[in-house]
């Protein structure tokens, strides 16, 4: 699988709902070639990509439950699919809620196999929105695996939800 459901449209429509200003500070966490990162800095934000296997000059190579980056180092955090794929989403959000500044906001789309606002509750972080999106991320993998794309992960059992989320560190 490539990408992530919803594509720029996706990750565009995340940046409305979190309204940061012109030349806020962004790390991309799980950035895979940097669309992400590319997007951002066409439309003025100070932007970085953070990967296990950079795709591009625009990511660097870490790891995204260990960044290489002082506490308070960004005005937002944005990740997407990334976090589920660590197998570690507590730490994942452990991690960026060290990364981000006080009042930081956390942009986030992701599938979840446990309701995700206590998850991010529990993790120091106010949702300020939540858009369920999971019948278009049943479509985007579905498709997939009609294209015969390898899965990104191998799912749990159980339900699941893919969501877009906004939320601030506390």
């Amino acid at each position: 699988m490539r990408g992530h459901p919803g594509g720029t449209e996706h990750t565009r429509h995340l940046l409305a709902l979190a309204a940061l200003p012109a030349g806020s500070t962004v790390l991309d966490l799980g950035a895979g070639a940097g669309e992400s990162v590319r997007l951002l800095r066409e439309l003025g934000y100070d932007a970085r990509g953070l990967d296990l296997e950079p795709c591009s000059t625009l990511v660097e190579k870490g790891d995204l439950l260990c960044a290489p980056f002082p506490d308070g180092s960004f005005d937002a955090v944005l990740s997407e699919c990334a976090f589920f794929v660590t197998g570690d989403v507590p730490g994942a959000l452990r991690e960026a809620k060290r990364l981000l500044k006080h009042d930081g906001k956390l942009l986030l789309s992701d599938v979840f196999f446990e309701a995700p606002l206590p998850l991010l509750e529990r993790a120091g972080f106010a949702v300020l929105s939540a858009e369920d999106m999971t019948a278009q991320w049943r479509e985007y993998y579905l498709e997939a695996l009609w294209r015969e794309e390898p899965a990104c992960c191998p799912l749990p059992k159980g339900k699941c939800g893919y969501w877009l989320l906004i939320a601030e560190r506390r």
